[in-house]
C-alpha cells in the first residue's frame, strides 16, 4: 500500500499553495468538492491506517472496516440511549434508507445535497418568483414565502426527486405563520399571547418536544440507580441545564425555563429524599432556595433574568 501522494493530488496541493502565497488575502470558499473527491478520501484512509490508529467511540477498527468492505460507510451503526438510559443501536447493515441520524457522515452528505438544491434555487431565481427565502441547517429547512408556499413546495418536491431524495412527509407541511405555529431546530415559531392582556405577538420559544427531551435526560441523572457522589450528580445535571440554556437562549423563554426549573426541583427532592432516607415530603428539608443555592443546582431563570 503506497503512501506516496498521488500526482493528481499533488497538483491540487501546488495550485492551492501558489494561489495562497500569491494572494495572501484570498479566501477559499469552495473546497468541499475537493475534500470529498474519491482519490483524496482513499489516500486519507491509507494515511490514517498507516498510523495504526485505535478505534473511535463506535469501536470500529480498520480491520472491521475492511471485513465489511471499505465501501462500510452508509451502513455505520449509531449508538444512542433511550428514556431509561439503556443503550441501543440504529442504522447498520439492516438500514435501507439513508444514513442514521447522528452518523458522522450524515452532516457531510446533507450539506452536499442541500448545496445543490440551494444553488439551483438561486440560479432559477426562485426567491423572487415565490417571494420566499430558504432557511436551512444541514438537511432541515423551511421556506418562508409571501403567498406562494404551495408553488414553492411543489417545485421543491420536483427538485428533490431529481436528486433521488424524498421529503419527510411527516414533517413537511404548509403553515400560515400569522395564525399557526411550526417547529424548526428545536424551536416553536408562531403567534403567542400575553398572559395579562391577551395581546398577540410572534414568538420563538423552545418547543414542547425540546423541553420534554431535557426532562428525560434529567430524569436519567436523578434516578435511584445513580450512586455517584452528590457533587458529581450536580455536575451531570448542570452540564445538561447550562448546555440546553446556551442553545435555547433566544426568544420567549420564561414559560419553558419555569417548566424545567419546576421539574428539576421535583426530581432533586425525590432523589435526595430517597438517598438521605427522609420520611417527610422533602420540600421542607429541601426548599427551592437550598436546592438552587447551597446544593448547587442551576436555576435556568437565574441565567436569563437574574432571579
Amino acid at each position: 500500500m503506497s503512501l506516496t501522494t498521488p500526482e493528481r493530488i499533488r497538483r491540487l496541493q501546488r495550485k492551492l499553495y501558489v494561489k495562497a502565497k500569491a494572494e495572501p488575502t484570498c479566501r477559499f470558499h469552495q473546497l468541499y468538492d475537493k475534500v470529498y473527491r474519491a482519490d483524496i478520501l482513499e489516500h486519507a484512509y491509507r494515511l490514517a491506517k498507516s498510523q495504526n490508529g485505535a478505534a473511535g467511540v463506535d469501536g470500529v477498527s480498520f480491520a472491521d472496516i475492511e471485513t465489511r468492505g471499505e465501501g462500510s460507510w452508509l451502513k455505520a451503526p449509531i449508538e444512542e440511549r433511550d428514556e431509561q438510559g439503556h443503550r441501543r443501536l440504529i442504522g447498520g447493515k439492516s438500514s435501507r434508507t439513508g444514513t442514521p441520524q447522528g452518523g458522522v457522515l450524515s452532516p457531510l452528505l446533507a450539506n452536499l445535497y442541500m448545496h445543490r438544491y440551494l444553488r439551483y434555487w438561486q440560479q432559477q431565481g426562485k426567491s423572487d418568483q415565490f417571494r420566499a427565502k430558504v432557511i436551512n441547517y444541514a438537511d432541515d429547512f423551511v421556506i418562508l414565502s409571501h403567498g406562494r408556499a404551495p408553488e414553492a413546495l411543489a417545485w421543491t418536491r420536483a427538485v428533490m426527486t431529481k436528486l433521488k431524495l424524498t421529503l419527510n412527509e411527516t414533517k413537511t407541511c404548509i403553515r400560515d405563520a400569522r395564525q399557526e405555529s411550526f417547529d424548526f431546530l428545536g424551536y416553536t415559531f408562531g403567534p403567542a399571547y400575553y398572559r395579562k392582556t391577551g395581546g398577540r405577538y410572534y414568538a420563538a420559544q423552545p418547543s414542547a418536544q425540546s423541553v420534554q427531551r431535557l426532562k428525560e435526560k434529567l430524569h436519567a441523572v436523578f434516578q435511584r440507580g445513580n450512586v455517584a457522589p452528590w457533587p458529581e450528580v450536580v455536575a451531570q445535571a448542570n452540564r445538561l441545564l447550562r448546555g440546553w440554556a446556551n442553545y435555547f437562549g433566544y426568544g420567549t423563554l420564561r414559560k419553558a425555563y419555569r417548566a424545567i426549573d419546576n421539574y428539576t426541583y421535583d426530581r432533586v427532592v425525590r432523589f435526595l429524599k430517597k438517598r438521605r432516607k427522609v420520611s417527610s415530603r422533602g420540600t421542607e428539608k429541601f426548599p427551592g432556595e437550598k436546592v438552587f443555592g447551597e446544593l448547587g443546582i442551576q436555576r435556568l431563570r437565574s441565567l436569563a433574568y437574574g432571579d
